[in-house]
């Protein structure tokens, strides 16, 4: 059951990456262009599509908080660490920047594989090697 509610929840998410254009690496990029806004050529579509995300995920997390159990069962896996670390910074600096300077992250990279495109897939597998070296400085390190 679990494996077919994961399923359904992930093509639906796939659904509306694609139907909102979030799959299109110069429509995200449209975005994060602030120095378009001058001119009238920044989309703020990204926008509507995170706050439409927001209105989604709030609700359902506020409920997951007070539970012990998922839904379809096993345990619940919540972050329970607020820190605020340098690993944290760090990583984040990483994502924002390969987001800015691509216009992909993985949900919608791994979307856009459907379409074959040589970027998507270059994009994809540097995204797994940075990935898999990353797991093996921390087993290393």
């Amino acid at each position: 059951m679990r494996n077919l509610v994961s399923l359904i929840c992930g093509t639906l998410f796939g659904a509306g990456l694609y139907i909102s254009g979030m799959i299109d690496p110069q429509k995200v990029l449209g975005f994060l262009d602030i120095w378009a806004i001058a001119d009238g050529g920044w989309d703020p579509s990204l926008a509507f599509v995170m706050g439409g995300g927001l209105v989604v995920a709030i609700p359902i997390f506020w409920f997951a908080k007070g539970r012990s159990e998922a839904v379809c069962g096993g345990d619940m896996n919540l972050p329970a660490n607020r820190a605020i670390t340098k690993k944290l910074v760090i990583g984040g600096l990483l994502f924002g920047t390969g987001w800015g300077l691509v216009g992909y992250c993985p949900g919608p990279a791994l979307s856009a594989l459907a379409f074959g495109q040589l970027d998507t897939i270059i994009f994809v597998v540097a995204m797994l090697a940075g990935m898999a070296g990353t797991r093996m400085m921390r087993l290393n390190g």
